[in-house]
């Protein structure tokens, strides 16, 4: 009766990928003379998701970084977003091990789009807050990530406020033309919670065929704390598995089909199972995500055209379909309670370029279509801790809700010898439908927008690159804004508000980048003025359980501004320094009321390391992550357990990456992390940070 919303178990995965100073640090430098395009994987990446179009780092206007699979493999992280500690413009939040999110520019959640392979992660039940999802993709599958930071309204609509992070899965090529296999084999351990890390994918083929997959197994023990303590229970599993076919039509054609799982079957939630700041008891005895599943299937067709219309045409269709079931019960609450939550989400995209005009500039025109539908399935039931029968009982979610949504947009390049101009426009309609439950009535909301940018690049000097960006971007309410019922974190309980409104923002930045034989340097100011911000508000009621009585309001009015940095600088060949460093404050206010912090807002962060390739064989790179204090809490951060009332204290970590390639196709790895053993929180987290940690792994091609 209550699997109706389960799936058959898989196979294996694990998490993402990391990046220094403009992306930037990871080159390596063999030789006695240094060449920037030939040793810097992040200004000279080629990247596509910022303009749809592959184009250099350098040449982009937007605030970019470029994380790829090599910093997956010494990293060996738990999750995909961890990845994305200590990059320009972002800050890495973890409620509870199995998830973690990256807050970019001080938002986060469905503030940010997060893609997979072009197609949209974000759901009708993703939350504005930190959420489980990306932690639902699989990092070693990956082969790189490409990270917007800024709204990026005209390519990609609704929810990209704060940013893009996209996901591009690994899709091996073969140049051969007779059959050919090629494999790898990954393994890696963690002794701050025990966790070994394995990965095992092939591919076969010939030029214009290509067959290829993995599978991953993660399995996490109980966390150890900076200082030696243990948290009990945090341990996981997860498990991945992945496929996809790549087939030449003929010349000028392509389709590709592919296929991703990912499963965690039991992750305990533990801001809600150990005592908070403020509490003297959890405000669960039990809190269990069981299970938390990603399935994926993926079409894609590409053609390069010879017409007037287009260049170049991409098709996508997809369905995801992402499980989020939970095992609850509060503290000292005899009721024990099961529910089953499930989003189906299917997208259907057409997108063509379309090279056009004459004259001294280069012209190019991105144009198409996007359509998504998503249904929503919720049930909960309820039973007594000592047994008895199950009964239903209110669900999550308005179950059979929907929310269906259609664009059109078109983004314009144009490029002269050191000008360069890109400007778009998108149009999207959204029809939200909640059916009638208990609690409210029936409702349906049908909000539209006209969103655009424009983002100006001007070559000061080769090498320097001036870059401005303004955009409108907006967020309409999601089915979890308007309709969800039940447990919150922080001890709240939600209740649903059908009279929520689209939120919007306008976004500025000015920045410059740099590139030359020695330096690499990326800085960027930025500005967001939020209007009719989503927040959630108390209702001065409290449940029977004791929990705070909450409901999402278009309550605030939000600006929030920083200051992102990069650089790295080549001392010799061989020797590599970089830093980053990250600023964000906030202010919102609420009609008739007076201005206070932001919520979750990041202190200052940053990372300083070096990197030196000895010879051929060894790469050793030591670092220092930081943070400073943050003591400008908001009212809902003052609330919330998982952040201390007094303030999150600064911290610093100092850690080593060690690799050795011991044959061509055989490489060790050792990583030690947090050699001081400090015990310390990241901002907004609900679980301290891990203590000292011994790993190490292995990569084995063939």
């Amino acid at each position: 009766m209550h699997t109706a919303h389960a799936s058959a178990a898989g196979t294996r995965l694990a998490p993402l990928v990391m990046l220094f100073a403009l992306g930037l640090a990871n080159a390596e430098s063999r030789g006695d003379e240094w060449n920037p395009r030939d040793a810097e994987p992040a200004l000279e990446s080629v990247i596509v998701t910022a303009t749809r179009v592959e184009r250099s780092i350098l040449d982009v206007a937007e605030a970019v970084s470029v994380i790829d699979a090599e910093d997956i493999r010494r990293q060996a992280p738990e999750l995909l977003a961890e990845m994305l500690r200590g990059v320009p413009g972002t800050f890495f939040q973890q409620t509870t091990p199995g998830q973690g999110i990256p807050i970019i520019r001080g938002l986060k959640g469905s503030q940010v789009l997060h893609l997979v392979d072009g197609m949209r992660l974000n759901n009708a039940f993703f939350r504005d807050a930190p959420n489980q999802y990306l932690g639902l993709v699989d990092a070693y599958a990956t082969e790189r990530t490409e990270v917007i930071r800024g709204s990026a309204p005209s390519l990609y609509g609704a929810d990209a406020m704060g940013g893009v992070v996209q996901v591009l899965t690994r899709e091996p090529l073969l140049d051969s033309a007779r059959w050919t296999t090629t494999g790898r084999l990954y393994g890696a351990f963690n002794s701050v919670d025990s966790s070994l890390i394995g990965r095992a994918e092939a591919a076969a083929g010939r030029s214009g065929s290509v067959l290829s997959g993995g599978v991953t197994y993660q399995d996490h023990g109980d966390r150890i704390i900076g200082g030696g303590a243990t948290v009990r229970p945090s341990g996981y599993r997860q498990n991945a598995a992945d496929i996809k076919w790549r087939q030449d039509l003929g010349q000028r054609s392509e389709l590709m089909l592919s296929a991703q799982y990912l499963e965690q079957p039991s992750t305990p939630r533990i801001d809600e199972l150990v005592p908070g700041y403020g509490q003297q008891q959890p405000s669960s005895a039990q809190y269990e995500f069981m299970p938390n599943r990603r399935e994926f299937l993926h079409a894609r067709y590409r053609l390069e055209g010879r017409s007037g219309w287009f260049n170049r045409f991409e098709a996508h269709v997809a369905r995801q379909i992402i499980t989020d079931d939970r095992l609850t019960q509060d503290y000292d609450a005899p009721a024990i309670t099961r529910e089953f939550n499930a989003s189906e989400l299917d997208g259907l995209t057409l997108q063509l370029n379309t090279p056009w005009g004459r004259g001294g500039a280069h012209r190019e025109l991105v144009w198409g279509f996007e359509y998504y539908t998503d249904e929503i399935a919720s049930t909960r039931y309820r039973s007594a801790a000592d047994g008895g029968p199950e009964l239903p009982v209110l669900a999550r979610f308005p179950d059979g809700s929907t929310m269906d949504s259609a664009a059109v947009y078109a983004s314009n390049h144009w490029a002269w010898e050191r000008l360069s101009i890109d400007a778009g426009l998108r149009y999207s309609r959204f029809d939200i439908f909640l059916p009638a439950s208990t609690e409210v009535a029936a409702v349906r909301l049908e909000p539209t927008d006209l969103t655009g940018d424009v983002h100006l690049g001007y070559e000061l000097a080769p090498g320097v690159h001036l870059m401005a960006n303004l955009g409108r971007g907006f967020r309409p309410p999601n089915v979890f804004d308007l309709g969800t019922l039940g447990s919150r974190p922080g001890n709240r309980f939600n209740i649903p508000n059908p009279d929520l409104q689209p939120e919007s923002v306008w976004s500025y930045d000015f920045g410059f980048k740099m590139a030359s034989a020695r330096w690499q340097v990326e800085a960027f100011a930025w500005y967001a003025d939020y209007r009719d911000k989503i927040s959630s508000r108390l209702t001065g009621e409290v449940t029977p359980e004791g929990r705070l009585v909450v409901r999402s309001d278009n309550l605030n009015e939000a600006r929030l501004y920083g200051f992102e940095s990069g650089l790295r600088y080549l001392a010799k060949p061989g020797l590599q320094l970089y830093a980053v460093a990250n600023y964000t404050r906030g202010e919102q206010s609420e009609p008739g009321s007076v201005t206070t912090p932001a919520d979750r807002i990041p202190p200052l962060n940053g990372r300083l390391g070096l990197v030196w390739q000895a010879n051929e064989r060894w790469r050793v790179e030591p670092y220092l992550d930081f943070a400073d204090a943050q003591n400008r809490l908001s009212p809902r951060d003052l609330a919330d357990p998982r952040i201390n009332p007094l303030g999150t204290a600064g911290w610093g970590t100092v850690n080593l990456l060690v690799s050795w390639q011991a044959r061509e196709r055989l490489e060790f790895g050792l990583k030690l992390q947090n050699l001081a053993d400090k015990g310390y929180r990241e901002h907004g987290s609900g679980i301290d940070a891990p203590g000292r940690n011994l790993g190490g792994w292995i990569n084995i091609s063939f």
